[in-house]
């Protein structure tokens, strides 16, 4: 590979604070069971259900060398396979007979290959995030990669090539958001059944404790009394969003850098949840549901703390 590949692959490692519980288990081995039977997966769930984080969990399980896409608005297929990019130039200057001065340019348009192309070339895991935000036009591209196993070069590469058999090694880890959130495209319903869907979604209360803790370094009872607000949100449908765990983790790192524990006596802890869980479930400016979401947090913490 050249330098340009290079920078755009990424080595599988471990998390350090990745958590893993039963419930994460479970999904990371169905995922390479699919995997093993030759079949993309694709994760989907709402924000904060962990999508990411157990995609390149799972990536580095598979052990091969990975590669991202980001889905956007703006991507085309090239931006995916790649396209011509500025000029080569090549001169050749002949002095073989004295005397006779011999000279030849050439100039070629310049091939760079993107990264689907690189991770289907080399055998890489595509890791594609969010790829329902791409135009499903700029996705086309997956369908005979994903179905066929060969990568159709749109308008070719300048030369005679204008095809790609797949690497057998390559596999393909897809993230979304479902339709209903914005920005988000529905995707081509023929990509859709190429891939194995696993709708994930919020964890279990051992999963949420066991990450705020984690990330946040509190005690496990005190992650467990916060962690117990925020589900108790989530499951009072009194907000338009529901509450992530990424609002438990919020809360915790908090109280850390105060110093203080989830206590119902403590004013600070009280404005702190209610601060930071009517900004997760509300909308700038919603004043009404603001109000009631700070008053059921009011009564959660006297239950709970």
């Amino acid at each position: 590979m050249d330098f340009e590949e290079l920078t755009t692959v990424l080595e599988p490692a471990p998390f350090k604070d990745f958590v893993e519980t039963q419930y994460i288990r479970g999904v990371t081995d169905r995922a390479l069971t699919y995997i093993e039977a030759g079949f993309p997966i694709h994760f989907r769930g709402v924000s904060g259900t962990g999508k990411t984080t157990l995609a390149l969990h799972v990536a580095g399980k598979i052990g091969r060398p990975v590669v991202m896409l980001h889905g956007n608005e703006e991507s085309t297929g090239s931006d995916l396979v790649g396209g011509a990019y500025g000029y080569r130039f090549k001169k050749v200057v002949d002095r073989f007979v004295a005397k006779v001065f011999k000279m030849e340019e050439d100039m070629v348009r310049r091939w760079v290959d993107s990264r689907l192309t690189i991770a289907c070339k080399h055998g890489f895991t595509l890791l594609y995030d969010e790829f329902t935000r791409s135009r499903p036009e700029a996705n086309n591209v997956l369908l005979s990669v994903l179905g066929e196993k060969v990568l159709d070069f749109p308008g070719g590469q300048g030369s005679s090539e204008q095809y790609l058999k797949v690497n057998p090694d390559f596999t393909a880890i897809f993230t979304s958001n479902p339709e209903e959130y914005a920005g988000v495209y529905r995707s081509q319903d023929a990509l859709r059944d190429r891939m194995i869907t696993m709708d994930l979604d919020h964890f279990d209360l051992e999963t949420e404790v066991a990450i705020t803790q984690a990330k946040a370094g509190l005690p496990k009872d005190e992650c467990e009394r916060i962690a117990s607000v925020v589900r108790g949100l989530r499951e009072s449908g009194q907000c338009e969003f529901a509450p992530t765990v990424r609002a438990s983790v919020m809360i915790a790192k908090t109280l850390r850098v105060q110093n203080r524990s989830p206590k119902k006596s403590d004013a600070l802890f009280v404005q702190i949840c209610r601060d930071i869980l009517a900004s997760e479930t509300s909308r700038v400016g919603s004043k009404t549901n603001q109000e009631r979401v700070k008053k059921t947090v009011a009564g959660l913490i006297d239950t709970y703390c």
